[in-house]
C-alpha cells in the first residue's frame, strides 16, 4: 500500500494561550511565576517565550473557554513539590495536589486568578530547558 505524505504535520506544541481580561494583572501575576518578563508585551497580546514555547495571554479571547474545559497544557519544573507551593503562594488555587502518575513523573495543577486551568509536570524523561532557548 502506497503511504502519502499529509497536506500538514504537528510540529509539536508551540503555544498555550490563557485568557486575560484583566491584561495588566495577568502579565505581572505570570511574571511573578516565572521570573522574567514577557518578550512580546503589547495591549492586545502578551506572550511569555517558556523554554522554547509560548505563554500568551490574551484580553480578548471571547472564543476561547477557561476554566475546567477539559484540556491542560503541563508545564515542566524540576520539582512539583516546590512548583506548587509558590504558585500558590502568589494566589493560584489549587485543583490537583502532586501526584505520580508512574516512571517517575509527577503532576499538579492549580486555577490560576483569571480561571485558566495551569498544570506542571516534573518528568525526568525530558530534559528541562531554560527560558529563552531554542
Amino acid at each position: 500500500m502506497k503511504q502519502t505524505t499529509p497536506s500538514f504535520f504537528l510540529l509539536g506544541l508551540r503555544t498555550v494561550i490563557y485568557k486575560a481580561p484583566d491584561l495588566g494583572k495577568a502579565k505581572a501575576w505570570y511574571a511573578s511565576v516565572l521570573g522574567f518578563p514577557p518578550y512580546f508585551d503589547q495591549p492586545f497580546y502578551v506572550g511569555f517565550n517558556v523554554g522554547g514555547y509560548e505563554l500568551g495571554l490574551d484580553p480578548n479571547a471571547t472564543g476561547s473557554p477557561s476554566g475546567a474545559t477539559g484540556a491542560v497544557a503541563y508545564w515542566g519544573v524540576a520539582n512539583a513539590e516546590e512548583a506548587l507551593p509558590r504558585l500558590l503562594s502568589l494566589g493560584a488555587q489549587e485543583c490537583s495536589a502532586v501526584q505520580d502518575v508512574g516512571e517517575g513523573i509527577r503532576v499538579a495543577s492549580v486555577v490560576d486568578p483569571f480561571g485558566n486551568t495551569f498544570g506542571i509536570i516534573e518528568n525526568p524523561h525530558f530534559r528541562l530547558a531554560e527560558h529563552g532557548a531554542d
